[in-house]
């Protein structure tokens, strides 16, 4: 059984929901069957490398909030992924574009790594408070999940692997996924949303007690559209 993870690594719900898909799973009898795979999918395009503002007010700017409810939107979050186990860093996060993380995860998806780095572009960002558009940082996280960390900024230099990460956009657009995370269970079921870990868990079991059978057609837990603010379990895209 496959589980596909569209997620941005500026997402904060992605963050949390991988700790609660997590939860689930190992909770799932037959986890050792199953193959999870994250795919890209960027929250703003368009947003510059460096940003001069930070995430409080990019949340009140994007969503017509004060800084207040801004900062209170982001405390609130930070309750929920510290329930998780997970320690967000709000005032320190470095806000910027993150096409080329998700370029540096279809490099160590070629090294079968992409989990490892996945998990490390996501504590790098929201607790850490690294840089995720430098190469040089990028090219640090390749080496601290066993790449080579020259051949990473090799690939950072130039253009390889963003015809794989617009693919996985656009194969996301078709599947009507509009905020993240989702997560795509057999290409039959999908879950929208940082939900409950007993929520993966019964979409899990579910999917595998109708077992693997043919058509593409996605049917969704929740809204596949996100919400207005990531406040709800999932972020919209921009």
């Amino acid at each position: 059984m496959r589980v596909e993870v569209w997620s941005d690594y500026m997402c904060p719900f992605c963050y949390i929901g991988k700790r609660r898909f997590e939860k689930g799973l190992a909770d799932f009898a037959h986890r050792e069957e199953v193959e999870v795979v994250y795919r890209s999918f960027e929250l703003d395009p368009n947003s510059p490398k460096s940003v001069d503002h930070d995430v409080h007010q990019m949340l009140a700017l994007k969503y017509g909030m004060s800084r207040e409810q801004a900062i209170a939107n982001n405390k609130n979050v930070g309750q929920q992924a510290a329930a998780e186990g997970l320690a967000f860093n709000f005032d320190d996060m470095v806000l910027t574009n993150t096409f080329d993380a998700h370029r540096l995860s279809h490099f160590a998806a070629a090294h079968g790594k992409r989990t490892e780095v996945s998990e490390l572009l996501f504590k790098a960002y929201f607790t850490d408070s690294r840089h995720l558009g430098e190469h040089e940082v990028l090219a640090d996280i390749a080496a601290e999940a066993g790449l080579n960390r020259e051949a990473a900024l090799a690939v950072l230099a130039g253009s390889q692997y963003a015809q794989e990460v617009r693919a996985e956009e656009e194969e996301g657009a078709r599947l009507g996924i509009r905020g993240v995370p989702f997560y795509v269970i057999d290409r039959k079921f999908g879950v929208s949303g940082a939900q409950p870990a007993h929520v993966f868990l019964g979409a899990l079991q579910q999917a595998w007690d109708e077992g693997q059978s043919a058509g593409n057609e996605t049917h969704a837990s929740g809204d596949a559209g996100g919400g207005d603010a990531c406040d709800d379990g999932s972020c919209a895209v921009k």
